[in-house]
């Protein structure tokens, strides 16, 4: 814990950006019926019966000291579609970026050895070369800012029922372009002193 909150700590440095990283999914459900649409003094109706369409992945990235960040959606979730995801950071927003400060839970996928089984050794080699990797702990996944914005994601943006991939990926990009747009910083302010205090009970009795 303490770790991820130094890393927290630190001033901002384009040269060593301080992202956290963190993914989840989207049930997609169409309708079998239309919605009534809303009028004066009725909201819109919506049958209970529905039908389902799969499952889409969501990957979330999230620099919090520049207001900044990522959502991508795809059909599954595992090592070789997390390894495109991080590339896809280091060569593109983070091209310039000396080291990537990446937070993000201890899934399995998220390890240096995803990239060796998405790419080949060189081009693995590269990227892992790139990155700091900092682990919320067992249980504290709430340290992950990422988590948090996912949460104001699935609010926001994809509360209802999504159909499609392609409609989930309209939305979602039309959100986070928004977002964006609106500089929404992230003011962390919870410190490893507050956490000394508040969670003593997590540290061991010497």
């Amino acid at each position: 814990m303490e770790d991820v909150l130094r890393v927290y700590e630190q001033p901002y440095d384009p040269d060593r950006p301080v992202v956290c990283m963190d993914e989840s999914c989207k049930q997609l459900v169409g309708e079998v019926r239309d919605p009534i649409p809303m009028a004066p003094g009725q909201s819109e109706r919506v049958d209970d019966e529905y039908v389902r369409h799969g499952v889409a992945e969501i990957f979330m990235a999230v620099e919090a000291l520049a207001g900044w960040r990522d959502v991508r959606t795809c059909e599954h979730r595992g090592r070789v579609e997390w390894a495109h995801f991080i590339r896809d950071l280091l060569d593109g927003r983070y091209a310039a970026a000396e080291k990537v400060v990446l937070v993000m839970d201890n899934l399995n996928t998220h390890e240096v050895a995803s990239l060796y089984q998405a790419f080949p050794p060189a081009e693995a080699e590269r990227l892992a070369q790139r990155l700091e990797l900092h682990y919320t702990p067992k249980h504290g996944s709430w340290l992950n800012i990422a988590e948090i914005e996912l949460s104001v994601y699935k609010r926001q943006c994809i509360a209802g029922r999504v159909p499609t991939l392609e409609r989930l990926e309209e939305m979602t990009r039309r959100w986070n372009e928004d977002r964006n747009s609106r500089q929404r910083k992230v003011d962390w302010q919870f410190r490893t002193e507050d956490a000394r205090v508040k969670l003593k009970r997590l540290y061991p009795k010497l």
